[in-house]
């Protein structure tokens, strides 16, 4: 069993991580200021069923594959700019659609949740990353590294879902505001297609 001293160490680190600005949090910020917090914690919660996936890939050796394949690395990041892209389309309409009064376009709590999976599932740097993070903390001489890393997996999502939720509650106050005026909702919708559709350009701009 690790230490401790380790895993609040580890705790500590996986906060920072968190609060530092990057694909995940700034997708949960764009969704909980359009849709509300409910909508940012879904996607937290999609976020983190990635990052059970990746802990799992760390665990059981799969992410490697990824570290030392070019073709799966490239393949799964053309997947995911791809689908940051359709959501940067799905915005733009959206704004579309409230500036001419057509019907509520809200997704739902299962496409919100499934956006939070697909965003974390298919950014390889986070696998890669997982696979440089976590077995740092990990210790051979304390037994198998299995548990270690399932259990430093555990503690990083938890941490996630503090940061996230966090965030979450501030943007979704803020959303709350700027959607009482039409426009600024248009305008709301237009910075977050910018925003995914920078993202999609920096994953495939990403290297291994």
């Amino acid at each position: 069993m690790l230490a401790l001293e380790v895993l609040s160490v580890f705790f500590v680190a996986a906060v920072a991580l968190g609060l530092a600005p990057g694909p995940d949090n700034i997708f949960v910020l764009t969704q909980s200021a359009l849709h509300g917090r409910v909508a940012g914690l879904i996607v937290t919660l999609g976020l983190c069923t990635g990052l059970i996936v990746h802990t799992f890939a760390v665990a059981f050796g799969i992410a490697a594959l990824f570290s030392a394949s070019a073709v799966a690395f490239t393949a799964l990041k053309i997947v995911g700019a791809a689908y940051l892209l359709y959501l940067a389309w799905q915005a733009i309409k959206a704004g579309k659609s409230a500036l001419s009064g057509d019907a509520n376009v809200e997704p739902t709590l299962l496409q919100l949740y499934r956006r939070g999976v697909v965003m974390n599932v298919t950014n390889p740097k986070v696998a890669i990353f997982f696979l440089a993070f976590l077995p740092q903390f990990a210790d051979p001489v304390k037994g198998p590294l299995v548990p270690q890393l399932l259990l430093l997996g555990g503690i990083f999502i938890f941490a996630t879902v503090i940061v996230f939720g966090l965030i979450s509650w501030a943007a979704g106050h803020l959303g709350e505001w700027l959607k009482s005026s039409p426009t600024a909702q248009v305008i709301l919708n237009r910075v977050a297609a910018v925003v995914f559709a920078g993202l999609a350009i920096k994953l495939l701009a990403t290297q291994r």
